[in-house]
């Protein structure tokens, strides 16, 4: 058997489909193939027939430019990517784009591209991985028992996410992650020496891992040796350090970064064909090759003994079977709705939106084992951390909470990794300022429909004395924008149990919840409204008479609009106070019901926010007015910053007189 003519059908597949697309990166398929028929062929757990099998390992191309040679892995093995969807590489509506996508492609696991944050969801994966082993492995039955494998190149290794996560994937212990560096030394500007010459063996050594290094990626015997050896390791991730030669078989491109990002041209095709000893024509792969890569049968053996094997463990733990299958099929327990509403019965407390939050969870977090998260050390000022918490670590991976440490793009990464692998819900906390810091792992969340929960607080310029650097300005905004986001910023506790139970309702994209430090007081509803808050936008306080004015407004202005309204009526003005938790959402409802809450047509509309106000332009109009930042903030107590920028009582009744005289 001739394995290089196996790895081969890689090279070529993934080159003639750039060259086809005359666009793509054909040098690190070309490089890391003889690696991937290795692993593939020889280690990987999985069933192409079944690409959402919960015990298969999980492949992870982090460096995700390199798509072709997952695509081509993905069409050999059996997958249900076709050779014609091979020729359709990087097209309109084709199943393999660009960048992997994991909505589109079967097997693909992760949305790749933003070099690190593949291997950062790997490591989210080999979490989730741990953490239900632990909680439902037996003595006798092993149900979660996988790897998580990635492929990696130098750009993924020099971004900064790289080193929150591998930091933190060493101290958690997480043995069951292999990662495997493709050590080409060629970035798209040239040889990587002139930016990244870095000791990576000392770098990974101190991080906690296994070090296996110096393997000649281009041999068959040293790739599954260092593989196996990974494998036995009990304590430690792993990572392999293969050296490989970018566009290897390309006798003028090999080696260097010409190789990287561009065609080879069909001239350097051919005489790569001929170096290779290739002699088959575009996307031409014989009987006798697909045989030896096929996984169809092998698959269909390992899942059926998995199988076998679950259905046993149903008879022996009925309870943890049901609890498993619950979370595997992505229902929330029926008993959810009835705690939340007793929750907002029996309260009337004042408090800060982040303790309502902590409220909120140590009600909920009991009935919601698949909850898991933590904050980015700002346990004590988050208030994600409830009584029956208890931390995830090396020794005791049956725990729930994560202590991410000061990671912030690190944590939402590796949170979409723990939702893709399966089994939980995963929540994110820090200050809604370092949301910037995570910014496009929560794009990424959003890209791939990935229903997490992000925890911002200290929402605005009322978190006072830490002054502008700390003081979220344009950051509501910001996460706004994001397709297929919704943000919560709660008014209080009704509005932040609703807020939460919306968030876990939802299944197609992520939420953000945006909580306050201050105290905000509890607002008086009706069943009417409380119902409605799970709308966005409700009618939260209205007149007798005549609208004057229309008040909308979100979290710890909403008390400052009710307030107006009362002032507002003592001068013989009419007000209407929206409260509108989730602008997305509201947008969401019908026509009608919008109509209902903001009469079409009416021009005498302020927004109140602390924050940028563009987002509000929508619902105020071009006759409309808004109270809301245009700045940064300043370094005060967080009531003397409110009064300095104009969110007090006084200056909501000037702007509604000045309006209300503008619009006649």
């Amino acid at each position: 058997m001739n394995k290089k003519e196996f790895a081969n059908a890689v090279r070529f597949l993934s080159l003639d489909a750039v060259e086809k697309a005359k666009s793509g990166h054909p040098g690190a398929p070309m490089g890391m193939a003889d690696i991937a028929y290795v692993l593939w062929k020889n280690f990987l757990q999985h069933n192409p027939k079944n690409p959402n099998w919960i015990n298969r390992d999980r492949f992870v191309l982090s460096n995700g430019h390199g798509s072709m040679l997952l695509y081509s892995l993905l069409h050999l093995t059996g997958y249900d990517v076709s050779i014609d969807d091979i020729k359709n590489f990087r097209q309109l509506n084709s199943i393999t784009p660009g960048h992997p996508e994991c909505d589109i492609t079967p097997g693909v696991e992760t949305t790749t591209g933003p070099l690190g944050q593949g291997l950062a969801n790997a490591v989210g994966m080999a979490i989730a991985e741990k953490s239900l082993a632990a909680e439902f492995n037996t003595k006798t039955h092993s149900l979660i028992d996988h790897y998580t494998y990635v492929f990696s190149g130098d750009g993924c290794l020099m971004e900064g996410i790289s080193h929150e996560v591998c930091s933190l994937a060493g101290t958690l212990g997480l043995n069951k992650l292999i990662l495997i560096y493709d050590m080409n030394s060629i970035s798209i500007d040239g040889d990587t020496s002139i930016a990244f010459t870095e000791n990576i063996k000392k770098r990974f050594d101190s991080y906690g891992w296994n070090v296996i290094d110096n393997i000649n990626g281009h041999d068959y015997k040293s790739i599954e040796q260092s593989i196996s050896r990974a494998r036995r390791e009990r304590s430690k991730p792993t990572i392999i350090c293969m050296k490989t030669k970018i566009g290897f078989g390309s006798p003028n491109k090999e080696g260097t970064s010409g190789v990287h990002g561009a065609p080879l041209g069909n001239s350097e095709v051919e005489l790569t064909r001929n170096n290779l000893k290739w002699s088959h024509k575009p996307f031409e792969i014989p009987k006798h090759i697909y045989k030896e890569w096929s996984a169809i049968k092998s698959g269909a053996i390992l899942e059926a003994k998995w199988n076998k094997s679950f259905k046993s463990y149903k008879k022996l733990y009925p309870r943890l079977y049901r609890e498993l299958q619950r979370r595997l099929d992505k229902k929330l327990p029926s008993s959810l709705s009835k705690k939340i509403d007793s929750l907002i019965s029996n309260n009337n407390k004042s408090m800060a939106t982040r303790k309502s939050s902590q409220v909120v969870l140590e009600h909920i977090g009991p009935l919601l084992p698949e909850l898991i998260g933590g904050s980015a050390d700002l346990k004590d000022s988050n208030l994600v951390f409830w009584p029956e918490s208890k931390p995830f670590s090396k020794k005791d991976p049956s725990g729930k909470y994560l202590h991410y440490g000061v990671r912030e793009f690190g944590m939402c990464a590796i949170n979409n990794g723990i939702y893709l692998h399966g089994g939980f819900r995963p929540y994110a906390s820090t200050f809604l300022i370092f949301s910037e810091y995570a910014k496009n792992a929560i794009r990424m969340s959003a890209l791939m429909h990935l229903p997490v929960i992000n925890v911002f607080t200290h929402d605005s310029i009322g978190l006072g004395e830490d002054g502008p650097t700390h003081q979220a300005i344009e950051q509501l905004t910001s996460l706004r924008i994001i397709p297929r986001m919704s943000v919560w910023r709660p008014a209080d506790v009704t509005e932040t149990a609703i807020s939460w139970k919306s968030c876990l309702d939802k299944k197609d994209g992520p939420s953000s919840l945006v909580l306050t430090r201050q105290t905000l007081p509890e607002l008086s509803r009706s069943k009417i409204q409380i119902e409605s808050i799970k709308k966005g936008g409700y009618i939260l306080k209205d007149c007798d008479k005549k609208i004057d004015v229309i008040f909308v407004s979100s979290g710890s202005e909403v008390q400052l609009c009710v307030d107006a309204a009362e002032k507002l009526k003592q001068d013989g003005l009419g007000a209407r106070v929206i409260s509108i938790p989730c602008l997305e959402e509201f947008l969401s409802q019908s026509k009608s019901y919008r109509n209902r809450i903001i009469p079409e047509g009416f021009d005498n509309i302020i927004a109140v926010e602390a924050g940028i106000g563009i987002c509000w332009d929508i619902l105020i109009g071009k006759k409309g007015a808004k109270i809301t930042m245009d700045s940064f903030g300043v370094s005060a107590p967080g009531d003397i910053a409110m009064k300095h920028f104009g969110f007090t009582i006084s200056n909501v009744i000037k702007q509604t007189k000045k309006l209300i005289k503008k619009n006649g």
